[in-house]
């Protein structure tokens, strides 16, 4: 199966020889391409709820694919917007969304690659930001893992956010169009329907990192946000 729309952006990238990425906008993705991301879905979970897929894609702009040999390799769909969050006009922010890698090209950072070619796609000039919130929503301590080495991320285990951390919080969760988010916990409460559950080998995951996910139903379709800054926190962000 071939890209049905879209440009190529990365050729003979370090550690991605054999691929062809390409972006496309999330509203203009072709028939090819959304019937691989259902199938790849569908590899990636059990129960994966399409509905969720196909709402995914009016809620970021862009959508990044990689293919090797027609066979659809991994997708992640992200956008860089700047919000104007609490204290803090004009913040660039990523937002990551959606993703899915195939079994084979899983410890790649293949993940990050595409939703990094996902954020920038929109031609933001990132290299003039202050500093830029990442952002995103997961379902498990595996997916968490990566912006857990960030100090500044939020949320921490055994650590309440502060009111100003929770303010920002919500203005992320009303980005994604959370319906409802528990600042508190920074859970993204579901639609009382699974998204579906991540066909992973999760034994590695050490018992500590499933304390910021103990108030997460998966059954009912919730995620955990988590926020991090980069290169650095602005002033004042662990105050209580």
């Amino acid at each position: 199966m071939t890209v049905a729309s879209g440009r190529p952006i990365l050729r003979g990238v370090e550690g991605y020889e054999d691929l062809e990425l390409r972006t496309v906008e999330s509203a203009r993705v072709g028939r090819d391409d959304l019937a691989a991301m259902h199938a790849l879905f569908d590899l990636c979970y059990r129960e994966a709820n399409h509905a969720y897929l196909e709402k995914s894609l009016t809620v970021l702009k862009h959508l990044a694919l990689a293919y090797r040999n027609g066979v659809l390799a991994g997708f992640a769909l992200a956008e860089h917007r700047v919000l104007d969050l609490p204290r803090l006009p004009g913040t660039d922010v990523n937002l990551a969304g959606m993703s899915c890698i195939h079994p084979d090209f899983r410890r790649r950072r293949l993940f990050v690659t595409l939703e990094r070619a996902a954020s920038l796609a929109g031609g933001h000039d990132i290299t003039k930001a202050v500093r830029v919130l990442g952002c995103g929503r997961m379902a498990h301590p595996a997916s968490f893992r990566g912006m857990t080495v960030n100090p500044t991320v939020v949320p921490k285990p055994g650590v309440a956010p502060t009111a100003w951390q929770r303010a920002v919080g919500q203005a992320i969760a009303d980005a994604y169009g959370v319906r409802e988010f528990d600042a508190r916990t920074f859970v993204c409460r579901g639609s009382g329907v699974p998204i579906g559950y991540p066909v992973l080998d999760l034994g590695d995951v050490r018992p500590g990192e499933w304390e910021v996910f103990r108030e997460v139903d998966r059954d009912r379709g919730d995620s955990l946000l988590g926020i991090a800054w980069t290169p650095g926190a602005p002033e004042g962000w662990e105050a209580p």
